[in-house]
């Protein structure tokens, strides 16, 4: 066996273009599959991670028919009160904010004194909102971490005023830094007292509502009794959608596996490609070297000797592809980080998995180029000059 790989590199060697055009298709696979699904699986992490952070025993609740209006103390009346820890309604809208002579649309939620403790909404300095500031609807705001970047590029924000659809209000809190989950940038919100916002975009009804449950293992029974409230106080099961952490966790589960699948194929199909080149190329090299294969089987090489020679000279040009190719995607790892500013790097899972692959495909498509060189007869191949 060390006689093959000698051999074969000596082969690769001897013809070093050609032996890296070859490889080329191989390390283009490699990249593809080893960068494409490290990148998936590393946002898929991060969303999943986005997910985790709101807790587990965190419950959304959505009103989806217009024509129906549910307060949170109707929802609140149905719900276990030892089983919850409190019902956020949450009025969300777009409204303009001028930021200097320039103007943009931003989100715009409108949220109790409870909200920060039901979703999480941490605070990095100042504070959040009190029963005061809902029931007198005072012009107050609690801004995320981007918006003060954009407004007043930097975090020293509090006291500070925002002008939202020609209305001033005073900056009483800055947000912890969240990023992005699923339902966008936690980062880029404005969040304002529920009375407020209600009174500044006049929309009375409250479309959503989060739900915090104390026991976690009650996640399912609280999300049960909340579809059932609904049903009650809006008469139509089309009206509403609820859904808890774990739901989403099972469709985020769903489309990784789908993603994997398909980022899988797109390399899996460069591989195929890079695989047929070797077989093409190995066909070439057991035409060139027919002589050499007559003379050995002359001196008493048998067919094994022959098969096992070839065969490794393929299996080492799939390889070092492979290891080309992790390489390149390790560089390439490296470069979409810093383009992106995301940590990021390869899954090392999914390198293994592409050196096997390389290996398989040294074995598949040199099997038949080598199985060739192993037939020839000594007399018939000696006849090449």
């Amino acid at each position: 066996m060390l006689n093959a790989v000698k051999m074969a590199l000596r082969g690769i060697r001897f013809n070093k273009m050609r032996s890296f055009l070859t490889m080329l298709g191989i390390i283009i696979g490699v990249v593809a599959v080893v960068m494409l699904m490290s990148i998936g699986a590393g946002a898929g992490k991060t969303i999943t991670g986005s997910i985790y952070s709101l807790g587990a025993g965190l419950i959304s609740a959505q009103i989806t028919d217009e024509e129906v209006s549910v307060t949170a103390e109707e929802l609140k009346s149905y719900l276990p009160g030892s089983l919850i820890k409190g019902v956020a309604p949450v009025l969300s809208t777009n409204a303009v904010i001028k930021e200097g002579t320039s103007r943009s649309t931003r989100s715009i939620l409108g949220v109790t004194a409870e909200y920060g403790d039901i979703y999480g909404a941490e605070i990095q300095s100042g504070r959040f909102f009190m029963e005061a500031d809902i029931t007198f609807g005072t012009h107050v705001c609690v801004i995320g971490t981007e918006v003060a970047g954009d407004l007043f590029e930097s975090y020293d924000v509090l006291g500070k005023t925002v002008t939202i659809d020609d209305t001033s209000f005073t900056v009483i809190g800055l947000l912890e830094e969240s990023g992005t989950t699923l339902g966008g940038s936690g980062d880029a919100v404005i969040l304002l007292p529920l009375t407020t916002a209600q009174r500044l975009t006049g929309e009375k009804e409250i479309s959503q509502f989060y739900i915090s449950v104390l026991d976690t293992d009650m996640t399912e029974t609280v999300k049960t009794t909340a579809e059932l409230a609904l049903y009650a106080l809006t008469r139509h099961e089309d009206a509403y959608s609820v859904y808890s952490q774990s739901d989403i966790l099972d469709a985020m589960d769903a489309v990784n596996d789908t993603l994997a699948w398909m980022l899988g194929g797109i390399g899996a199909i460069s591989l195929l490609v890079g695989g047929i080149g070797v077989m093409n190329v190995m066909l070439v090299t057991v035409t060139e070297r027919t002589r050499e294969i007559g003379i050995r089987k002359a001196v008493g090489a048998g067919r094994g000797v022959i098969l096992l020679q070839f065969l490794t000279e393929a299996c080492v040009l799939s390889l070092l592809g492979g290891v080309l190719g992790i390489g390149l995607s390790c560089l390439g790892m490296e470069l979409y980080g810093s383009l992106t500013g995301q940590s990021a790097s390869i899954s090392w899972e999914y390198a293994l998995m592409a050196l096997l692959v390389c290996m398989g495909l040294g074995v598949l498509f040199g099997a038949y180029p080598a199985n060739k060189a192993a037939k020839l007869q000594p007399i018939e191949a000696l006849r090449y000059v």
